[in-house]
């Protein structure tokens, strides 16, 4: 059982537009916890810079060094990370808004997910197999509006294995976090 990051600066100062840690930030730990010795190291990526400069900071409060990649979602990574990702962990923006919130520039960027909440990560989908390792695991937190069973199904078509790997009710959402490896 690790203890809760540091977070205390997100949402906060310079920080204020950035998306603060809520219920699917911490299922998202809970589920990495549980496979915790498969998570070797991290890069991360963020459209946001003030984003990624607040991850730097939660990195530093917490005594861990990150360099965030500042790109759409991985843009430039690819052909360069192609079969070598062993971990991919993404936390979308899931919430089903109006198409035209997504990708904003506003704090609603963050969870503005569009028709069905899977613009952006329909985006990424087709390109999850060609990043993970033999080995790799991708973990995807969604809700209920989101489909998970149809996502688990349609990344079958990219030779992806998936499961439900832990699923809670908060407030209003429906959340899980989503596991998948190559099959």
């Amino acid at each position: 059982m690790f203890s809760t990051p540091i977070s205390s600066h997100v949402g906060r100062g310079e920080f204020t537009d950035v998306y603060d840690p809520a219920e699917d930030t911490f299922l998202l730990m809970d589920a990495l916890e549980r496979d915790v010795n498969e998570i070797k190291k991290l890069c991360c990526t963020d459209i946001n810079p003030l984003a990624a400069a607040c991850s730097v900071e939660s990195a530093r409060s917490n005594g861990v060094n990150l360099q965030p990649i500042i790109t759409d979602l991985v843009t430039g990574l690819l052909p360069r990370l192609q079969n070598q990702v062993d971990v991919l962990i993404f936390n979308p923006p899931y919430v089903v808004t109006p198409s035209e919130e997504v990708g904003s520039h506003g704090i609603e960027a963050s969870w503005a997910g569009g028709e069905r909440g899977r613009e952006v990560m329909d985006r990424l989908f087709p390109q999850i197999s060609a990043l993970l390792s033999s080995q790799g695991l991708f973990y995807l937190v969604a809700v209920q509006d989101n489909n998970p069973e149809e996502i688990i199904q349609s990344l079958k078509s990219s030779s992806l294995k998936g499961t439900v790997l832990i699923s809670r009710q908060a407030g209003r959402e429906h959340l899980s976090v989503l596991k998948f490896w190559k099959a």
